[in-house]
């Protein structure tokens, strides 16, 4: 049986950014991708946002990696060339009760250590976005966007630079827990077996399905897994607003937002849709909500304007209806010795906080050799 160092599944933002810090770390790295690409799942499938960290439970690991990915991924994108903007985001309210929330969202994100905050009156917010109407807005200066597929190859290649390896079309088919590692039994172009002195499981999606697969993991420490699908319709016509332009929270996610890309498309979402298993169809007839709830910050929407985009599907570890879910990483401690870290309910804001999440993974794995 072959032996390998640290052997990392799944090639999303996540994945590459933990195979990366391993490798910067000194570690021989594996990543294995069942798909042909980089990020061909969830990190396919966002709205490409740098966020500030203002909605996160403080003390929450979202709360935490987010604040610290944040500045630790502008960073980064300055220093390989990643395109990138800070274009800001403003968080609208229309009526009394989400006027109150907003200001209990500043409160939140000043905990969090979000400073660049400035509350505005509608005529101030006339001033940045004439076309948005609204009680009151919250903005956020250091809120951006990314490329991400760019960002993912950066990723990637500081890995490979450092000797990692990316092995596509590969997929882990079980494994078993050893006292010196994982026995894996995985798929390519043929099937075989590989031992890894080092696990770590960033399989997005099926994170559950994996760490399942492994035999001698605990199986009361695998938490359930809930799909939280969220889709897209794009803008047929000119970007109206210069920032991104989010609602008042709705339960689930962060409500039916206006984002653009760096090449200046616009686009409304997520929604939230629990669903049983993956699916992501985004039809002309889904299109009519997204018309309600945008016209309650942009009324000039004219129907006809929002085009079918893409769906994505959120990693939840809570249903709905129940406490808001934290990423949940799992190391040696809670998998009983062996040598395995999980990651669970890795979403938003997931690519975010992702060097700060791969920091956090590489110091769990210090003592293991």
């Amino acid at each position: 049986m072959e032996r390998a160092d640290a052997v990392v599944i799944g090639a999303g933002v996540v994945g590459l950014a933990i195979a990366r810090g391993l490798a910067l770390a000194g570690r021989e790295v594996i990543v294995l991708e069942a798909q042909a690409l980089v990020g061909s799942g969830i990190s396919s499938r966002n709205s490409e946002v740098i966020h500030a960290g203002i909605y996160y439970r403080t003390g929450s690991r979202k709360a935490l990696y987010c604040v610290s990915g944040k500045e630790m991924l502008y960073r980064f994108c300055a220093e390989r060339g990643v395109p990138h903007r800070r274009c800001g985001k403003l968080i609208v309210a229309t009526g009394k009760d989400q006027v109150l929330r907003l200001h209990e969202l500043k409160e939140r994100a000043h905990a969090n250590g979000v400073r660049e905050l400035e509350l505005l009156s509608p005529a101030e917010i006339a001033q940045l976005e004439p076309q948005i109407r609204c009680d009151a807005g919250l903005l956020s200066a250091s809120t951006g966007i990314v490329d991400s597929h760019a960002l993912m190859l950066a990723l990637q290649g500081d890995t490979e630079a450092r000797g990692g390896v990316i092995a596509f079309s590969t997929r882990l088919l079980s494994g078993h827990v050893r006292s010196d590692g994982v026995a894996l039994r995985i798929e390519g172009i043929e099937e075989f077996e590989l031992k890894a002195d080092l696990l770590v499981n960033s399989a997005g999606l099926d994170a559950q399905g994996v760490s399942r697969s492994i035999d001698g993991l605990p199986a009361d420490q695998i938490p359930p897994r809930r799909f939280a699908k969220g889709s897209y319709y794009v803008l047929n016509r000119a970007a109206p607003f210069q920032r991104l332009v989010y609602p008042v929270p709705e339960p689930g996610g962060l409500g039916i937002h206006a984002t653009i890309d760096l090449a200046g498309q616009a686009r409304f979402g997520p929604d939230v849709e629990w669903i049983d298993v993956p699916d992501y169809s985004v039809t002309e007839d889904g299109a009519n909500r997204f018309y309600t709830a945008v016209r309650g910050y942009w009324p000039d929407l004219q129907d006809g304007q929002l085009a079918p985009g893409y769906a994505g599907i959120r990693p939840k570890i809570v249903g709905p209806g129940e406490p808001e879910g934290d990423f949940l990483l799992h190391g040696p401690e809670e998998h009983r010795g062996a040598r395995v870290i999980a990651l669970y309910g890795i979403e938003s804001p997931g690519l975010t906080a992702s060097l700060a999440i791969a920091e956090e993974v590489v110091q769990l794995t210090r003592h293991i050799h």
